[in-house]
C-alpha cells in the first residue's frame, strides 16, 4: 500500500472575543491549590507527633499523592498543548482531535447519529445499575438498617393493601413504631410517593430493585439533560458521574425517599429545559413532530408533582429558582432568540400545563392527609413531629420551642438527641453538607476546580446552566434552618449531587471547547485524567481527605443491617411454635435499633410488639393474644425466654 500522509489536524477559527485569556486560568488552578494546601497544612499542624518528612507527608493520606501529582501536572499539559511537535499530525493530536469532534457535538447524519443519544443513554444506565448491584453484594439479603426504611416499607405494604392507612389495635402502645403514626390511624408519617413507587416491588419480593431502577433513571435523565447543555459529550460526562457517584451506589440499597424523588426532579428539569426551548422533538422513526411545548411543559410538572410527593420541602428548594424564571419566562419569553419563539399566550398555556400535575397532587395529598389525620391541613409528618418528637421542629432554636410543647408520648431518648440550633450550628452543618455532599458525588478538589472554571466560563455557560446552579444552591439553603446535618452529612441535600455531576459535565465541556479553540487540547487530556482519578480514589481510597467515606458508609450501614439481621434470625429460630408474639425490651441506649416492626394488618405469623408491663401486664396481653405463643426478648442484656 503506498504511504499515505496523516491527515492534518484542522486549526479552529480563532475570535479574539471568544478566547478565555490564558490569565484566567489561573483562578481555578490557584483556587485549588489554595484549598488542597490550606487544608492538608491544617490538618498536618494539628498532628502532635513531631514533624513529617515530605515523603510521610505526601504518603500520609491514600489520594494526597495522586492529586498532588495531577496539580503539579497542569503546567506541564499546558506547555506540551503548545509544543510545536504536537500539531504535526502525530497519534495523540489526532486521538484529542477525535474528542475534540466529539466534544463540539456535530450534527451528525444517518442512523448512527439519530441513534447515537439512545446507545448512551442505555450505557449510562447499565453503569448505574452495576454501581448498585456491586454495594448490594456487601449487604447479601440483610434486612434494613434504618427506623425510615421501615417506615416506608410499612407504606408500601398499606398501598398493596389497598389501603392508605389501617386502624390502630386495640392496644396501641404495643405496636407502635418509629416514624409510623399510631393515633387512631395506622400510617407511615411520610409523604405518599415514596411509598407508591415502592409497592410494586415490594410485592415483588425485591423492594431494593426499585431503588435501582431509580438510579438507572436518574443517571439516564441526568445524560438527557446534559446532553440538552451540553450535545452528545455533555450528556455522557453527566451520565456517567451520576452513575459512577458513590452516594448514588450507597443509596440506591437503602429504602429512602431519595432515588424516587431524584427520578421527579430529573422529569422536570429535563421538561422545563425543553420547555423554554420552545421546540419539539422529532421522533426518529416517524417524520413527525411528537413531543410539543406543552407536552413537555407536563411533562416537567409530572416530575416536579412526583418529587413532591416524596420530599416536599427538597422539591419546592430545588424548584423555586425555575418558578421565578418561570414566572419571567411566561411574561416576557426565554432568554434564548430562535426562530418561531412561541407567543405570551402559547407560554402561558405551557404554564398551565406544568400547574395542572401540581394541583392534581396537592389534591391528593389534601385526601390523604384527611383519611389519616381528620384534616386535610394536616399532615402525619407534623402530627408525628408534634406528639414524638417536638425538638426536631423546623426552624432555629427548636429545642427551645420544642420544650414548651412536651407531651406524654414524646420519645424521650430520641427527642433529646436534638441540638439547639444556633446560627453558628447552623453555619457549621450547611458548611458540613456542602463538603460531604462534594465527597459523596465526585470529590471536593474537582468540584472545587470545577467551580472555579465555571467562574472563568460564566458567559459562556446558558441559562439552563445557572438555573441548575441556583437550584442547588437553593436547595441548601432551604435546609440551613435544620439542626441536624443529616446521615452521611448530607442525605437533607442528596439531590444536589446529580445536578453537581450534570454542571461538571457542562462546564467541563464548555472548557475543552475554550481550550481547543486556543491550541490548547492537551488541558483536556488533563482534567478527564483529574477527574478519572477522582472516581476511580471515591470507590477505593479507605483513608483519604479528599474523597469520598465509601468503605466507611457502607460499614455503618452494614452494621446497622447485621444488626437487624441477628434479631430476625434470632426471631426465626427462637419464636416456635407460631404463631407468636414477641415482646421486646428495648435498649434505651441505641436510640437508633427499634426492633418493633410489623405488616400494617398486624396479621404476620410472628408479632414483634413493645414489653410494656406496667400499662399493659403480661396478663392483659395474654388475653388480646390467646392463640399466640408470649416471648421476651431484652436487647440490652441479648436475653431471650418464654412466657408461659
Amino acid at each position: 500500500m503506498p504511504h499515505t500522509a496523516a491527515p492534518s489536524v484542522p486549526v479552529p477559527e480563532l475570535h479574539v472575543e471568544r478566547l478565555v485569556p490564558t490569565a484566567a486560568w489561573c483562578l481555578p488552578y490557584l483556587l485549588g491549590w489554595s484549598l488542597f494546601l490550606g487544608v492538608e497544612f491544617g490538618l498536618s499542624s494539628g498532628v502532635s507527633d513531631g514533624p513529617q518528612s515530605p515523603i510521610e507527608w505526601l504518603l500520609g493520606a491514600d489520594d494526597r499523592l495522586v492529586f498532588f501529582v495531577l496539580l503539579l501536572a497542569a503546567p506541564v499539559f499546558w506547555w506540551l498543548g503548545r509544543f510545536r511537535y504536537l500539531r504535526r499530525g502525530n497519534l495523540l493530536v489526532r486521538s484529542l482531535h477525535q474528542v475534540g469532534v466529539f466534544i463540539d457535538g456535530p450534527a451528525g447524519q444517518g442512523a448512527i447519529a439519530r441513534w447515537r443519544p439512545v446507545g448512551l443513554s442505555l450505557l449510562v444506565a447499565c453503569v448505574s445499575l452495576a454501581a448498585s448491584w456491586r454495594v448490594a453484594e456487601r449487604f447479601d439479603d440483610l434486612p434494613p438498617a434504618y427506623h425510615d426504611e421501615y417506615s416506608y416499607l410499612f407504606q408500601a405494604e398499606t398501598f398493596m393493601a389497598g389501603r392508605i392507612s389501617f386502624p390502630s389495635h386495640e392496644q396501641p402502645r404495643l405496636f407502635d413504631q418509629m416514624h409510623v403514626l399510631n393515633e387512631g390511624r395506622f400510617a407511615s408519617r411520610y409523604f405518599p410517593g415514596a411509598g407508591l413507587w415502592m409497592a410494586p416491588f415490594v410485592a415483588a419480593g425485591h423492594p431494593y430493585w426499585g431503588q435501582w431502577l431509580a438510579g438507572g433513571l436518574c443517571a439516564t435523565l441526568m445524560f438527557w439533560i446534559g446532553r440538552e447543555l451540553a450535545g452528545d459529550a455533555g450528556g455522557l460526562a453527566a451520565g456517567l458521574l451520576t452513575a459512577l457517584s458513590p452516594g448514588m451506589a450507597l443509596f440506591s440499597n437503602l429504602l429512602l425517599a431519595h432515588h424516587p424523588t431524584l427520578v421527579g426532579l430529573g422529569m422536570f428539569v429535563l421538561g422545563f429545559l425543553r420547555m423554554v426551548r420552545g421546540t419539539t422533538l422529532h421522533c426518529p422513526a416517524e417524520k413527525r413532530k411528537c413531543v410539543s411545548m406543552y407536552g413537555w411543559a407536563a411533562f416537567a410538572g409530572i416530575g416536579l408533582a412526583f418529587a413532591a410527593l416524596c420530599r416536599p420541602l427538597t422539591a419546592a428548594g430545588m424548584a423555586l429558582p425555575y418558578g421565578v424564571y418561570l414566572i419571567w419566562w411566561a411574561a416576557r419569553g426565554g432568554c434564548l432568540r430562535f426562530q418561531g419563539a412561541p407567543t405570551r399566550a402559547r407560554r402561558l398555556l405551557a404554564l398551565v400545563a406544568l400547574g395542572v400535575p401540581l394541583v392534581a397532587a396537592s389534591v391528593g395529598m389534601f385526601c390523604v392527609d384527611r383519611v389519616i389525620t381528620g384534616s386535610g391541613w394536616t399532615t402525619p409528618y407534623s402530627v408525628y413531629l408534634d406528639l414524638h418528637t417536638p425538638r426536631h421542629v423546623y426552624g432555629f432554636n427548636n429545642v427551645t420551642r420544642g420544650e414548651k410543647r412536651l407531651g406524654p408520648r414524646v420519645i424521650d431518648n430520641y427527642d433529646k438527641w436534638a441540638e439547639n440550633l444556633t446560627s453558628e450550628l447552623a453555619a457549621r452543618n450547611a458548611a458540613a453538607r456542602l463538603t460531604a455532599s462534594w465527597k459523596w458525588t465526585l470529590g471536593i478538589l474537582p468540584l472545587t476546580l470545577t467551580v472555579g472554571g465555571g467562574l472563568v466560563l460564566w458567559r459562556r455557560l446558558s441559562s439552563g446552566t445557572w438555573l441548575i446552579f441556583a437550584g442547588i444552591l437553593s436547595l441548601h439553603a432551604v435546609h440551613i434552618p435544620y439542626w441536624f446535618v443529616g446521615m452521611e452529612d448530607h442525605h437533607y441535600v442528596f439531590e444536589s449531587g446529580p445536578l453537581w455531576a450534570v454542571l461538571t459535565a457542562v462546564i467541563s465541556i464548555e472548557a475543552a471547547r475554550a481550550w481547543r479553540a486556543a491550541a490548547n487540547s492537551a488541558l483536556t487530556l488533563w482534567w478527564g485524567t483529574f477527574v478519572a482519578a477522582a472516581v476511580a480514589m471515591n470507590f477505593t481510597v479507605s483513608s483519604g481527605v479528599w474523597s469520598s467515606p465509601y468503605e466507611q458508609g457502607i460499614g455503618r450501614v452494614l452494621y446497622a443491617r447485621q444488626k437487624h439481621g441477628r434479631f430476625a434470625a434470632l426471631v426465626s429460630r427462637m419464636a416456635v411454635p407460631t404463631p407468636a408474639l414477641v415482646l421486646v425490651e428495648s435498649d434505651p441506649g441505641d436510640r437508633h435499633i427499634d426492633y418493633v416492626t410489623n405488616s400494617p394488618a398486624l396479621s404476620g405469623p410472628v408479632l414483634i410488639a413493645h414489653y410494656l408491663p406496667q400499662s399493659i401486664p403480661i396478663l392483659e396481653v395474654k388475653r388480646l393474644f390467646p392463640d399466640r405463643a408470649l416471648f421476651l426478648y431484652r436487647a440490652k442484656d441479648d436475653e431471650w425466654s418464654r412466657l408461659e
